[in-house]
């Protein structure tokens, strides 16, 4: 999948954004998975832009994206079904990759 076309057709020309707290995170469950199924985090690493937590009031990477779209708007690309409920619930948008490895904008949980 290009994940740059896939994003510009969805939403035009857009950038990625990596809160740190993100980073970390995907690296320790990236280090948990055989070689075989590692998640691309040079690829991802270098396609966005590293940016802080809006707030130290939360630690948790999923506090801080949900924080981040909901001050900005912008669209949270996950796995984590908890979270994508939790966007979801608030109407934020919320990107996944389908089982035909294209994104999508989430229509329901």
């Amino acid at each position: 999948m290009n994940m740059d076309a896939e994003l510009s057709r969805i939403y035009g020309p857009c950038s990625f954004l990596l809160l740190q707290s993100v980073e970390q995170e995907l690296i320790s469950l990236n280090n948990q998975r055989p070689r075989n199924k590692n998640l691309l985090l040079g690829l991802l690493m270098k396609k966005s832009e590293p940016i802080e937590a809006l707030s130290q009031d939360f630690s948790h990477p999923d506090d801080q994206l949900f924080t981040l779209a909901s001050k900005h708007g912008y669209p949270v690309l996950t796995v984590d079904i908890d979270l994508k409920r939790r966007l979801y619930e608030q109407g934020l948008p919320v990107l996944e990759v389908n089982k035909s490895q294209r994104l999508h904008l989430l229509e329901k949980v």
